[in-house]
């Protein structure tokens, strides 16, 4: 069984959270939380955020065991991005761009539902 959850308009780089994505895709739930706990990465306090919602959505099916549960898919978009300009010298103006990410997690116990 499949249970779904995403994080929409966090306030980081996609490219800055797909670092820490990368380390725990296709872990367990367990190792998962763990490296997450000793990254010192500021994405990782989202990511755990996500992965802990994931966790309590499974613990309301009461079929699920939770030590059985791993990532099986986690991706990150692209979400708005919040321009502005900004002076400079010579009466030049520069773009600066705020990015924000859609971080996606899907845990599986391994069995197929119905």
């Amino acid at each position: 069984m499949n249970f779904t959850t995403s994080c929409k308009h966090a306030k980081i780089s996609p490219r800055k959270v797909r670092y820490v994505v990368d380390l725990i895709r296709g872990k367990s739930v367990n190792n998962a939380l763990e490296i997450l706990r000793f990254t010192n990465k500021r994405a990782s306090c989202i990511i755990d955020k996500t992965l802990r919602a994931a966790i309590a959505g499974a613990n309301e099916n009461l079929d699920v065991d939770i030590d059985s549960l791993y990532i099986k898919r986690i991706y990150v978009d692209e979400g708005p991005v919040r321009k502005w300009y900004r002076s400079r010298a010579r009466g030049v103006s520069a773009m600066i761009k705020k990015r924000t990410s859609h971080i996606s997690l899907v845990l599986s116990d391994g069995k197929e539902g119905i």
